[in-house]
């Protein structure tokens, strides 16, 4: 076998023309309705009044603010366009919101144009998003750490 130059290999990978654009978007579309549905109900049943919603069951047995303490606050804060606030309620939200619009783009993008499914991210970047999210924990809990509490 004759090995190929570099200028002759394919920078992306090939399209699967034999499926059309709505079918290859289906699930981007179902994921959009999914998380436009859940900014919604976050939006109209607001979470800082009593009752709305259950306590968090870390918090309940606890006593100490786990990562997604202040979630559903955040998403208020932000579906009423109040980004202060919402990074008042949880900060590690508001980045993992931005995260995971991007990622959304790129992947609807990649899915319309028909490209191959992506790799799924490498370990260094899971590696580095689970210690990020343990030292948002601990710090959080720290005394007078306040300012990263949701309340």
């Amino acid at each position: 076998m004759i090995p190929t130059p570099l200028t002759q290999i394919p920078t992306s990978p090939p399209t699967d023309s034999s499926v059309g654009r709505g079918r290859r978007l289906l699930w981007p579309a179902v994921t959009a309705a999914g998380a436009t549905g859940f900014v919604l109900v976050a939006h109209l049943v607001d979470p800082n009044q009593p009752g709305n919603y259950p306590t968090c069951p870390w918090l309940a047995l606890t006593g100490t603010f786990c990562p997604g303490c202040g979630t559903l606050r955040a998403t208020h804060a932000l579906s009423e366009g109040n980004l202060v606030e919402a990074l008042q309620r949880n900060p590690l939200t508001v980045a993992a919101f931005v995260v995971m619009i991007l990622g959304f783009a790129r992947w609807a993008r990649r899915q319309w144009r028909g490209e191959q499914r992506m790799i799924a991210a490498p370990a260094w970047i899971l590696y580095g998003l689970f210690w990020v999210i343990m030292a948002f924990w601990f710090a959080r809990n720290l005394p007078g750490w306040t300012w990263l509490s949701p309340a």
